[in-house]
C-alpha cells in the first residue's frame, strides 16, 4: 500500500480520519489515528463551548480551544494532525490563523467553497491547504483561483460524496441520484485536476470520501483514481474517539433504516441518526430563544428550529434526549467499541486481501 502525500509530508497509510464535530474528533482520536500511519484531524466546530471557562467570550474560548487541541495531539504523536475548519463558521478566518500559527499539518476546509483559504499563509507557513469539494466543477473553480490569485495550488483535494455523515454538498434530489455516486464523482475530478497537474507539473492527490467503510471499499474507489479515503463514521465507536460512550452507543444500536437525511440550520442538507430530539425538531418543539454566540454564517435564530452547535455539544457529552448523532451511510453497521489501531488493521488487511486476489486473477 502506497502512502499518501500531502505537499512534502507522506501519510504511511493512506487514510484520513475525517473532521467531526461537535468535539467528536478532538486530539484523543486524531493523535491515535496518527499513530497508526494514517491523517487525523481535529473539528475546531464548537470549541468555543467545550472550551468556554478558559475565555471571555465564545469566539476568543474557540482560538483557546484550537491552540491547546493541536497542541495536546502533537505531544501524542508524531505523525501528521490536521484541523478541519467549515467555511460556514463566522470566525473561520481567526481559526485558519490560529491553524497555521500552531503549524498544524494540514487544514481541511470545507461546507462551502473555501476561495481564498491561501490568503492566510504566512512567510513561515508549513500547513498544507486542502479544500473538501462535491464536484469536480468545484475542484477546478479552486484550482483556478488558487493558482491566479495566490500562486498557490491544492496540497491535495477531498472529495466528498452523498453518503456521507454531516453536512452534504449536495441538493436533497441528488443525495439518491446514482449521477452524484462518489464512483461517478472521483474518475471526474481525477481528470479535471490531472490538467492542473500537467500545466504546472505539480501532484494535486485526490482522496475520496463518503460511504467508504471497508477494505474493499477503499480498493475499489483506488481503483477509480482515488489516492486515498477519507472515513469518518467508523472512527466513531473507537475507544479513543473523544465522544461521550452513549454518542457513541447510538451507532452501536442505530439500525439501517434509522440513518435519515435532516436539513440542518446551516442550510445544507445533512445525514444523522433518528432520536428522541429529531422527533421534538419533526413536531415544533425545539424553536430558539436567542443566538448566544453568532457562530454560522447561515443560520438564523429566528427561523431555524434550533441552535446546532448547542444540539451538537449536547450530544458530544452524551445528552442525546438533546442532540444527535450525524453519521455517514454505513454508521448502522458498528456493532462494538475497538481501537483505533484495530479499526485501522481491519481496513489495510482487508484491503490487501482484495489486491491480492484481484492480482492473481
Amino acid at each position: 500500500m502506497e502512502g499518501l502525500k500531502i505537499g512534502n509530508l507522506t501519510a504511511r497509510v493512506p487514510i484520513i480520519q475525517g473532521g467531526m464535530g461537535v468535539g467528536i474528533s478532538l486530539s484523543g482520536l486524531a493523535s491515535a489515528v496518527a499513530n497508526e500511519g494514517g491523517v487525523g484531524v481535529i473539528s475546531c466546530a464548537g470549541l468555543g463551548l467545550i472550551y468556554r471557562e478558559k475565555a471571555r467570550d465564545y469566539m476568543e474560548s474557540c482560538i483557546v480551544g484550537l491552540k491547546e487541541e493541536i497542541r495536546k495531539a502533537k505531544e501524542k504523536t508524531s505523525g501528521i494532525v490536521g484541523v478541519n475548519i467549515m467555511m460556514a463558521l463566522t470566525n473561520f478566518g481567526d481559526m485558519v490563523k490560529t491553524a497555521i500559527a500552531e503549524k498544524a499539518d494540514v487544514i481541511f476546509a470545507g461546507a462551502g467553497l473555501p476561495m481564498d483559504l491561501p490568503k492566510y499563509r504566512t512567510a513561515d507557513c508549513t500547513t498544507k491547504l486542502v479544500p473538501i469539494v462535491s464536484s469536480a466543477r468545484a475542484a477546478k473553480i479552486i484550482c483556478e483561483k488558487w493558482k491566479t490569485l495566490y500562486d498557490y495550488l491544492p496540497d491535495l483535494i477531498v472529495v466528498e460524496g452523498p453518503k456521507a455523515g454531516g453536512h452534504l454538498g449536495f441538493k436533497t434530489a441528488q443525495i439518491t441520484d446514482p449521477n452524484f455516486s462518489i464512483e461517478k464523482l472521483i474518475p471526474d475530478v481525477v481528470r479535471e485536476v490531472a490538467i492542473f497537474e500537467e500545466k504546472y507539473n505539480q501532484e494535486i492527490p485526490v482522496v475520496a470520501a463518503g460511504g467508504i467503510y471497508t477494505g474493499e471499499d477503499m480498493y475499489n474507489i483506488m481503483q477509480l483514481g482515488a489516492k486515498g479515503i477519507q472515513i469518518s463514521s467508523r472512527f466513531v465507536t473507537t475507544k479513543e474517539c473523544d465522544a461521550d460512550i452513549k454518542f457513541k452507543k447510538t451507532y452501536i444500536n442505530a439500525s439501517e433504516s434509522e440513518v435519515e437525511i435532516i436539513q440542518s440550520p446551516v442550510g445544507m442538507p445533512g445525514r444523522a441518526l433518528q432520536g428522541e430530539f429529531l422527533e421534538k425538531v419533526k413536531l415544533g418543539l425545539t424553536r430558539p430563544k436567542s443566538c448566544p454566540y453568532n457562530c454560522l454564517h447561515t443560520c438564523d435564530y429566528k427561523v431555524v428550529p434550533y441552535c446546532i452547535i448547542i444540539t451538537l455539544y449536547n450530544a458530544y457529552k452524551g445528552r442525546m434526549d438533546k442532540g444527535y448523532a450525524f453519521a455517514g451511510s454505513n454508521a448502522y453497521l458498528s456493532t462494538k467499541i475497538n481501537t483505533v489501531k484495530e479499526v485501522m488493521d481491519d481496513i489495510i488487511n482487508s484491503f490487501e486481501k482484495v489486491r491480492s486476489l484481484a492480482l492473481s486473477k
